[in-house]
This record gives structure tokens, sequence and C-alpha cells, in this order.
């Protein structure tokens, strides 16, 4: 089974236009999976003082035909993690958001967004939450990456890497302004770093 994992979109529709193309192209059936951070939210961190909004669209960029793109599953991110802070009104931009699960599961591995820990403590954060796996793709960094049994390893083209050792952490990076994805083969084990060209 083949899966297309992509996240950090921040509701830019042209930068997951070309990446559900490349997708379409390079993996057409593959099971795609997002890693949260789906739409971008207005209100920075900072910005945070119990403020409640009447609705979503007052809190997020959301461009005409973005909804109908998300034809995936996805886990949530911080992004949304701060819409529904922001907001309490039911509606169902705000439903789908609510719905979405901190992680999902593609073969063996699992996904996650990567904002439930910083990053000095990572390691320890999947030791005590997930010690069982040994595959993990996340994203919030914007960085694509990875390491296995905590060493940096160098990506190398779009070749084939193999995942073995006792554990392996995929950063996928970001779609907005990058334009990257991986492409997982479970059964193999292996990833394949990608990126959509622009033009």
């Amino acid at each position: 089974m083949q899966y297309a994992l992509l996240g950090d979109i921040h509701s830019s529709i042209e930068d997951l236009k070309a990446v559900l193309g490349h997708i379409s192209i390079e993996a057409p059936h593959a099971e795609v999976i997002g890693l949260g951070d789906l739409y971008e939210c207005t209100v920075s961190k900072k910005d945070l003082r119990g403020q409640i909004y009447p609705s979503v669209n007052e809190v997020i960029k959301h461009p005409e035909g973005f909804d109908k793109l998300l034809t995936f599953p996805s886990v949530y991110g911080n992004q949304e993690e701060r819409i529904l802070l922001l907001t309490e009104h039911a509606e169902p931009l705000r439903d789908y958001l609510h719905d979405l699960s901190e992680t999902l599961s593609a073969g063996e591995a699992v996904i996650i967004h990567g904002h439930q820990w910083n990053s000095d403590e990572r390691n320890a954060w999947l030791n005590a939450q997930i010690p069982d796996k040994t595959i993990v793709f996340h994203g919030h960094t914007h960085r694509a990456g990875y390491t296995r049994d905590q060493q940096e390893m160098l990506i190398s083209g779009r070749g084939k890497i193999s995942l073995s050792g006792k554990r392996n952490i995929v950063n996928v990076g970001a779609v907005v302004g990058s334009r990257e994805w991986v492409l997982f083969n479970a059964e193999e084990r292996t990833v394949r770093f990608m990126r959509a060209q622009r033009g």
C-alpha cells in the first residue's frame, strides 16, 4: 500500500492544487493523508486573549474552492487548535475541524502533526506517548528530513529511502511555499521525498 503524505498547507490553494496534481501523476493509487495545518489562522498565537469570534471565517484564510480539495483524511495541527480556541458556535467547517484526530495510521506508521513537542523533546515525547511505533510521520516545522535511531540522515534526490532501525521519524515538509510531500510504501518500508514543480 502506498500513502501520499502532505501537510502544512496553510490555506494555500495553488500549492495544494500543484501537490495533488503531482500525486495524481507520481502515485495515482496512493491513499492521501494530511498532517494538519490545513487552514491558516489569521489570529497569531501572541494575540490570543480569550476572545471569541462569531464565525470560523473571521479567523481563517479561506480561498474559494479550497474546501473541495480537502477530500482526504487528516490529523489536526496547531492552526486548527487555534481556530477552535477562537470560536465556539457550531457550524459545518468548525465541526469538521473539531472532529479531526490527533493521530492516524498509514500501515504500521503513525501520522501526527508535530506541534505536541518541543524540538529537543521529540524523542522523549514519542517514547512516552507512542513507544510502540517504529515509523512516525510529522510536519509542523516546514523542513523536510528524517532521523533513524535519533541520527539525522541525508536526503539525496528522489530515490527510495529504506526505513530500518528501531525508530524512523520523517518530517514531510510543507505544501505551502515548498510544495513538498512524501510517498510512503508500507510494504517496502520505504519513503521518497517529493516536490511539485512550479510552472
